[in-house]
């Protein structure tokens, strides 16, 4: 079977799961929408209130803002795949609870391995939550992480930057890097020290002293077992939810 029909079967069987107690106050599921073969997918947090009526993804003022982005980084939506954590709306737009992230883990799963995706893309901290534990998406915003062997970049949500106005031009810097994200050099890139090692960043080492002989061999990125597990960081201030379902 092809990735595109086995993706099109996926399909129709979000759009009649009843695996969780969401689908009984959903108008549509939302599936997610994009090729079969794609070099970015993206990953929010769960269908909005257009989301809900259409039963596409990011349709409503988040997915305005998002088309935006994907114009200022030369990224056609077309050849991208977009998707959420959990695919029914949650009531009141509040936050996916973990029984409903685990009812939508296997189809998301199936997806991502269909896909092939050269980078996965997370938009908020609750698809963050699915790659790394215990980050915070202020600290790690605009950065690649090597995940089991994939390449992540946790972004803002695009709704983040409606509620505070401020990230915008962050979320536009962060977006503007996604063509070197996908790059051959890019997925090359030796990632420098930092003082939180289990993370992978996009960025390059300096320049050895060539006098010196070398101790070892340069070291290859190996995929971690476990998810990425940051540091323990001071909470936040809780920030409203960044998935906008009310436009």
């Amino acid at each position: 079977m092809t990735a595109e029909k086995r993706l099109q079967e996926i399909r129709k069987e979000i759009e009649v799961c009843h695996a969780c107690p969401l689908a009984k106050g959903r108008d549509r599921s939302v599936p997610g929408e994009g090729p079969a073969r794609v070099d970015i997918l993206f990953i929010g947090e769960a269908p909005g209130f257009h989301e809900n009526r259409q039963g596409k993804p990011f349709v409503g003022q988040a997915g305005q803002f998002l088309d935006e982005l994907l114009k200022a980084a030369g990224v056609d939506r077309s050849q991208v795949f977009i998707t959420n954590v959990v695919k029914c709306r949650p009531p009141n737009n509040r936050d996916p609870l973990p029984e409903e992230l685990q009812a939508c883990q296997v189809y998301l799963d199936e997806q991502i391995a269909l896909l092939q995706p050269k980078v996965i893309v997370t938009l908020g901290r609750i698809s963050m939550g699915k790659f790394i534990n215990m980050g915070r998406i202020s600290s790690i915003h605009g950065k690649t992480h090597n995940v089991n062997g994939q390449k992540v970049v946790t972004m803002y949500h695009p709704a983040a930057a409606l509620h505070q106005p401020a990230l915008r031009q962050t979320l536009i810097e962060d977006f503007a890097r996604l063509k070197k994200f996908i790059s051959t050099d890019a997925q090359a890139e030796t990632p420098a020290p930092t003082p939180k090692p289990v993370l992978k960043t996009d960025q390059e080492p300096g320049p050895k002293p060539s006098s010196v002989p070398e101790p070892q061999a340069k070291p290859q990125e190996t995929p971690s077992a476990e998810p990425v597990k940051a540091e323990p960081a001071q909470p936040e201030t809780p920030k409203p939810p960044e998935q906008l379902s009310l436009f």
